[in-house]
Formats: structure tokens, sequence, C-alpha cells
């Protein structure tokens, strides 16, 4: 059964974790909402790409600019089964909004599947919702799931962790995993 699915995202979120879950989504049917705060639909959203070069932590180049198909303001948490939550700076700046907070809190409230990947988790983390969880997400992040109550899974980049409706990972080399755990809770089947 399809699902309808929320992602938020905003100006500088990680490339690859906006547009491979987005479409991946799309691809096996669900419906995916990508919404940004403050922006209209058709409105796009620039986007970085963050790899792992050798630094001490990921280098930053640009990425492509991401086409929003839904008006965040005009959403409601409510009419939706998932949210996606994608890493890259976005987060640092979208916890700040009370309404994007609000949406993650009825998303984790009513038990919905939350997909969070790199640093989506302060967004998890701002909203109060990782007390008693585990989460994984980018490492610089674990002080922040920890300040919240959660406990930081810290797990090798290309995997995902699942805690009931909370499915998380460390950044974009997990896509295969983190996206076929999604899929498990959203009780979505592929069959070939």
């Amino acid at each position: 059964m399809a699902k309808k699915v929320l992602m938020i995202t905003g100006d500088f979120t990680e490339d690859y974790e906006t547009m491979v879950p987005f479409q991946a989504l799309l691809m096996v049917g669900h419906t995916v909402h990508a919404a940004c705060p403050g922006k209209k639909a058709g409105e796009q959203v620039r986007t970085a790409v963050h790899d792992f070069e050798g630094d001490q932590t990921y280098s930053e180049k640009p990425g492509h600019n991401f086409t929003l198909n839904a008006e965040f303001d005009r959403l409601r948490a409510e009419d939706y089964d998932a949210l996606v939550i994608p890493g890259g700076r976005a987060p640092e700046y979208l916890r700040l909004n009370p309404a994007v907070i609000a949406a993650v809190q009825h998303f984790a409230s009513a038990g919905k599947p939350i997909a969070a990947i790199c640093h989506g988790a302060q967004l998890l983390s701002a909203a109060g919702v990782l007390n008693g969880r585990a989460c994984s997400a980018y490492p610089a992040c674990a002080p922040e799931v920890k300040a919240a109550g959660g406990t930081y899974a810290d797990i090798p980049v290309d995997k995902a962790h699942v805690d009931g409706n909370l499915v998380t990972a460390p950044a974009w080399p997990a896509h295969p995993d983190w996206l076929a755990k999604f899929l498990a809770v959203l009780g979505t089947r592929i069959e070939a």
C-alpha cells in the first residue's frame, strides 16, 4: 500500500541525502512531498555534497538545486504516514523553526516511521524525541543525541540503525541499508 511521506529539507541539505531517498521512495510508489519552511512548491533549495576525503571532517562542495514539490506552511503532519529528515547543514537552522519541531514531535508521538540521516539527528534532538531511544548520526552529532537523552548508536558509515519506528544512519554511504530498513518499517514490500 502506497504511503504519503513528508521530507523536511532546506538550503544546504546534503545533496545525496535529499535526492536519493526522494527518488527511491517515489520509485517504489510512495507519494513524497519535499518541503522547506518559507518556500513554495516549485522553488528550489541549494544542496551541498559532503564527502569524506581523509580530513578531520567532511568536505563541502556545491550540489544540485533541488526543486520542492510542496509548501511546508500549508502541510499538516497528520496527513502523512512517515517523515524523512536529510542531513547536511539544513537541520542546524531548521531546528530553530517551531513548526518544524512540532511536525517532528507529531511523527514521534504518533509512532509513525521516521528516517533521519547524518545531521538530521539535530532535529530529533531539538524536538526532544530521543529520550530513551538509540539513534545513529554523523559522529559530530553524538553529543547532541546524548544531551537529548538518547543513546548514540556508533555504527559503520554504511549501516543503519532501527529503534522501533526510528531509522537512522551516519551518512549517505548508508543509503542501501538505511532505505531498506526504512521501507521495512513502512511495510513496503519489493518483489523481484
